[in-house]
């Protein structure tokens, strides 16, 4: 039976890691997963997803022209992110994976609307964040339960943004663009297996990244020349935030798996700030303002049963809550966590590959946005802008693996 239940467990293992992969909340969108370079074997797989969020919200009336409706509109794009994975099992002790992945990123662009608060005549805020990563990773195996492992990072980042609206005060009409930089990180953790009952736990750490990169700023004629002279032009500082994945997952009977995956982001400490912005806004106010920045850090978790049906086909459902990053929210994404739901179907035409297909449904948490001069003492509640209520997401994945 042991020996049924550790065949069967692995067709369908990899099914419980692919629901796990779309995120909506802060800029997460992968959920970094190595589960990839953790199969038995040479291993590859390639996979896309798709988050289509519907999120709007109600102005509060003092940032909206008078007679005009509070609605923002409906302002999140549609955004695919791609995902590929090769492991090689060098030797019986030594594994060697390459992983590349889009962990974050985000796209959105509030619509022109009459009540001018999100937008003007030369068109709505939108922002735009884009990440890739490439992971090295190098295992050591000592025996056929632990697998200690490591990865130099190679990651790129690039972005823009642009204020539109009422909301951002003297400020609507600044843009901003940072060209693509890169910069390297590392990830290291643990796994540790019981081959008889395909229980396999894995604890993995990926450190913060550090970028700096030349942005291009515009400011609106709002704010003297003088004062943009005098704070020069330098590199702009972000780092993506460090992270911590415990993955669980074991066999219950010859042909079910169950699965929890946890995961903490550390985006307490993450800000999207460009040097002229923060310079301005520190001699203009008193206070150097973030364009996006968190006040509470992440925990999400996700569980769910997959269970083989026959030789060709298994199944997988799941559940999921995440405690998003802090509430009020940056403008540029205006959600407090979310609850979710979600089924998956994994097709084998032969045993060594296989196709994988899910869907997860998003309750989005309910937020109020703000803008960057909610920091500024005093200022809290005036800088509430809009409240986010009732907002929905679905996310899409689809999957092919192959083992050699």
């Amino acid at each position: 039976m042991m020996k049924n239940m550790n065949k069967t467990s692995l067709s369908i293992a990899i099914l419980c890691a692919g629901m796990s992969t779309v995120h909506a909340t802060a800029l997460d969108r992968a959920g970094q997963s190595i589960s990839a370079f953790l199969q038995d074997g040479n291993y590859a797989e390639a996979s896309l997803a798709v988050l289509d969020a519907d999120v709007s919200g109600k102005i509060r009336p003092m940032y909206a022209i008078p007679g005009t409706d509070t609605d923002t509109g409906q302002f999140t794009n549609s955004s695919t992110y791609y995902n590929a994975a090769l492991k090689l099992q060098l030797t019986p002790q030594f594994s060697f994976g390459l992983i590349y992945d889009q962990p974050f990123g985000a796209d959105i662009g509030y619509p022109q609307r009459a009540n001018g608060t999100f937008s003007g005549p030369n068109g709505g805020t939108s922002a735009e964040v884009k990440t890739q990563n490439l992971s090295f990773l190098f295992g050591y195996q000592p025996n056929q339960n632990w697998n200690f492992y490591a990865a130099p990072v190679y990651q790129t980042i690039e972005g823009s943004v642009e204020l539109q609206g009422n909301a951002f005060s003297t400020l609507q009409g600044y843009k901003q663009s940072t060209r693509e930089d890169h910069a390297i990180g590392w990830l290291a953790g643990a796994a540790y297996r019981i081959p008889e009952i395909h229980f396999l736990a894995s604890l993995t750490y990926r450190s913060e990244i550090n970028h700096k990169a030349q942005s291009v700023e515009e400011f609106p004629a709002t704010v003297p020349l003088a004062l943009i002279a005098l704070v020069g032009q330098q590199q702009s500082e972000t780092s993506t935030p460090q992270s911590v994945n415990l993955d669980i997952r074991t066999g219950i009977n010859p042909n079910t798996v169950i699965y929890a995956n946890t995961r903490w982001v550390n985006w307490k400490k993450f800000d999207i700030q460009s040097y002229q912005f923060g310079a301005v806004t520190a001699l203009a106010m008193g206070h150097d303002l973030k364009l996006v920045q968190y006040d509470k850090d992440q925990i999400s978790v996700d569980v769910g049963l997959a269970r083989k049906f026959n030789d060709q086909w298994s199944g997988v459902v799941n559940a999921a809550w995440d405690s998003g990053a802090g509430n009020p929210a940056s403008l540029l994404g205006p959600i407090e966590g979310y609850t979710a739901v979600g089924l998956g179907l994994q097709f084998n035409p032969a045993p060594n590959y296989f196709l994988q297909g899910g869907v997860k449904y998003f309750w989005l948490g309910d937020a109020i946005g703000h803008s960057s001069s909610f920091v500024i003492p005093g200022m809290e509640e005036i800088a509430k802008v809009a409240d986010y209520s009732d907002n929905t997401a679905i996310g899409y994945m689809l999957k092919m693996g192959y083992r050699f």
